[in-house]
């Protein structure tokens, strides 16, 4: 089996393009869905207290993620401490995911981070999801409800979306009105292959 990441900035729709993927039958793997687990783990969340305070934390006990990523997207070196914590488990439960869809001709592994923490020397294939900035913004805007000052210091942090592009084996152009549908079919047949 093969393993496909797939990545792009935020907000470029690497959700709706997953969920093309998903509907002709190939397994997906969103790294972010699987971290936000390990937030209600004693275990790492006594990790997390050690990393980062009590002040991350709410009065029910619960990590605040708000408190995380204002943090830790000010600490370039508490953001790589804490990514440190995720991303062996994180690359632990893939593998396992993969065990479980060995039968799959492929199967994709979502993130935003792929190519920033080395994620992609694990895959056989590299998908990007591209959409101007401009239009990321936009959507980022309508979708978190952040300030343009803090959505462009959470992408400051991402590598450029393109030079995601430029190191990906297959480019999927998410703009509206994009056939997206027929994109994702001549990359799904490429990768069946």
């Amino acid at each position: 089996m093969k393993q496909v990441g797939i990545t792009g900035g935020m907000g470029c729709g690497k959700s709706t393009v997953l969920r093309e993927f998903a509907q002709l039958g190939v397994p997906c793997f969103v790294a972010d869905s699987v971290a936000a687990n390990y937030y209600h783990e004693p275990q790492f969340l006594l990790q997390l207290r050690h990393l980062l305070g009590n002040d991350i934390f709410l009065p029910n006990g619960q990590a605040d993620k708000q408190a995380i990523a204002r943090k830790v997207f000010a600490d370039n070196m508490l953001l790589q401490q804490l990514n440190a914590l995720i991303h062996p488990r994180v690359m632990h439960d893939w593998q396992l995911f993969c065990q479980q869809h060995s039968a799959a001709d492929y199967a994709l592994f979502e993130s935003a981070i792929l190519y920033d923490y080395g994620l992609h020397r694990q895959m056989d294939k590299v998908i990007c999801v591209y959409l101007s900035l401009d239009q990321r913004l936009h959507r980022l805007a309508q979708r978190d409800h952040s300030s343009p000052a803090e959505l462009m210091a959470r992408i400051n942090r991402q590598l450029p979306a393109e030079q995601i592009m430029a190191r990906a084996d297959y480019v999927i152009l998410n703009y509206e009105g994009n056939p997206r549908q027929r994109q994702v079919a001549i990359i799904d047949k490429s990768l069946r292959k």
